[in-house]
């Protein structure tokens, strides 16, 4: 993505800081004994800077510990940077159930087996895999970020958000046992050439979920728009532009029936056999942190970059699905080697000799 953007002084919001409570990359609140310690931050190692706390400083810390921050985290151990990953295990590639377009994995692969061959990696080349929850961040007058999580405190000259997306869910009875047998599908580009010719169910409540249907049509000619509760447009001009099929009612419970179908009963009482269903109901991005820290986004709140994977604050970079593209594997893998050589590039630059330079 070339996009052009301002740059700001990243000192203008010293005092400004985000817990977690509020954002999606935790995936649950601050336990008490977790904000005893954030008091404890707040009041001693935040304001004193690193030499009071302790604290080295870092050349990098990454946020999130799907694929864009773990292949960030070794590409910058490559450079030979100190880099911390934090990792809150909320990355939405450990619910993927199979995924057979991940190059170099024709058999497919698994998201969970996928994150630890990741994480392997990165272990090897020495880096380090935080496994907290990052509760606040502020910036300090010299440019250091404080980055306070549940445990700890880190120090780093760079910081990159590589939070991810929380897909949207329908509220329906019987949703979770969809999903465990592995027929709740969120990405069309993903898998949907595994469906085929199939009979695929498309969840949704707005012109998105009709054009994720228009989309999955190109796959199977037997798809079918299944409304759900909330409608948010008047969708009928837009079925019938895109000639799609539509169940005459709306969905009230899913289930396995002993086919290992995906089955919808409607309002009326009918039921409805699939070989999957998609939830077309979109995602929402985690950028808490990021707008707490003052970071431009456009107007599907995602994080805008320059091509180089730089945020509106210096020294912020962010990769992944948090950053407005396709949502793919292999493009937040691009996006974190790009951000990680440019934070590299610009150590070399600002820091002579820098922390353990590529020799």
């Amino acid at each position: 993505m070339k996009t052009s953007i301002p740059r700001r002084r990243a000192d203008f919001i010293t005092d400004r800081r985000v817990t977690a409570a509020n954002d999606l990359t935790a995936p649950i609140g601050p336990s008490a004994s977790a904000r005893g310690r954030l008091a404890m931050i707040d009041t001693q190692d935040l304001l004193g800077g690193p030499q009071a706390s302790g604290g080295d400083v870092l050349d990098c810390v990454v946020v999130g510990g799907g694929p864009a921050g773990l292949t960030a985290g070794m590409y910058l151990r490559r450079f030979h940077r100190t880099v911390r990953v934090v990792d809150a295990g909320s990355s939405r590639a450990r619910l993927i159930t199979r995924s057979h377009n991940v190059a170099g994995f024709p058999d497919g692969v698994a998201g969970g087996h996928l994150l630890e061959k990741m994480k392997q990696h990165l272990r090897q080349v020495g880096g380090h895999l935080c496994y907290d929850t990052v509760e606040q961040i502020r910036i300090r007058d010299a440019g250091l970020f404080a980055v306070g999580l549940t445990h700890e405190l880190l120090w780093a000259r760079n910081l990159m958000l590589c939070t991810g997306v929380k897909d949207r869910l329908p509220e329906l009875p019987g949703l979770d046992g969809v999903a465990a047998a592995g027929l709740l599908r969120h990405c069309p580009v993903c898998d949907a050439f595994e469906f085929t010719g199939k009979r695929i169910g498309v969840l949704g409540n707005s012109k998105h979920g009709v054009k994720e249907a228009a989309f999955l049509r190109h796959f199977s000619k037997d798809t079918w728009f299944v409304e759900i509760d909330g409608r948010l447009d008047d969708l009928s001009a837009d079925i019938d532009l895109h000639r799609l099929r539509q169940l005459p009612g709306v969905a009230r419970h899913v289930a396995v029936n002993h086919d290992r179908q995906a089955f919808v009963t409607l309002d009326d009482g009918s039921g409805h056999r699939f070989d999957v269903l998609y939830a077309a109901l979109g995602v929402d991005p985690r950028t808490q942190l990021a707008r707490s820290l003052g970071v431009v986004l456009d107007e599907n709140g995602t994080i805008v970059t320059d091509a180089h994977g730089r945020t509106s604050v210096s020294n912020v970079y962010a990769a992944g699905d948090v950053v407005r593209a396709l949502d793919q594997i292999a493009v937040a893998l691009g996006h974190a080697a790009i951000a990680a050589t440019a934070i590299h590039n610009h150590l070399s630059q600002v820091h002579a000799g820098g922390s353990r330079p590529a020799r």
